[in-house]
């Protein structure tokens, strides 16, 4: 049995284009983290993820951590707009990375890495800014965007994986295919 530990939707919906049959089971590992590398800070969340619900229900169990950082500085999801505009306004016009921890819990034995892509923004004004967060959209993201949905328009360009950004890499679904997992089969 293939388990996501995650309640994104954002994820079950990339890993059900390419594994037809999976259980969701959210986590409910805490999120707190002193790690401040985004590698290390991302699959250290994914892998307690992972090992909390593998504790609960075994299988073969894929937790997921995103996280979007600038200049070393981790940026989680917004606690409020204005967090969300502030956000936005650190973003505007940079280039910034959006890491993937995961950890793949398979036969006991954990399968851990993460995946890095960089994403520049255009110039933001403030009104669009402030546009942007009151759509609602910002607030349950990492970096306070989403590329699959209206905040694709705030960026200019990416360099890697756009499923990454999205919060799953197909680095995962090629790890489980290496498990044995069948892909792209219906």
């Amino acid at each position: 049995m293939l388990v996501l530990a995650s309640a994104s939707p954002r994820r079950r919906e990339i890993l059900s284009r390419f594994v037809p049959e999976f259980k969701v089971v959210p986590s409910n590992a805490s999120e707190e983290c002193r790690l401040r590398e985004p590698g290390d800070y991302s699959v250290e969340l994914a892998r307690r993820k992972a090992r909390e619900v593998y504790s609960r229900v075994g299988g073969t169990v894929i937790g997921a951590d995103t996280v979007v950082s600038v200049d070393g500085q981790i940026l989680g999801k917004p606690r409020d707009e204005g967090h969300a505009v502030r956000m936005l306004k650190l973003l505007s016009g940079r280039v910034h990375q959006v890491t993937t921890g995961y950890c793949i819990i398979h036969g006991g034995k954990e399968l851990c890495g993460a995946v890095t892509t960089d994403v520049k923004f255009r110039e933001l004004d403030e009104e669009l800014i402030r546009a942007y967060v009151a759509t609602g959209e910002p607030m349950d993201k990492a970096g306070a965007y989403g590329i699959q949905g209206l905040g694709g328009l705030l960026v200019e360009w990416i360099r890697g994986d756009y499923y990454n950004v999205v919060g799953f890499p197909i680095e995962i679904i090629w790890k489980l295919r290496e498990l044995g997992f069948e892909v792209l089969s219906r």
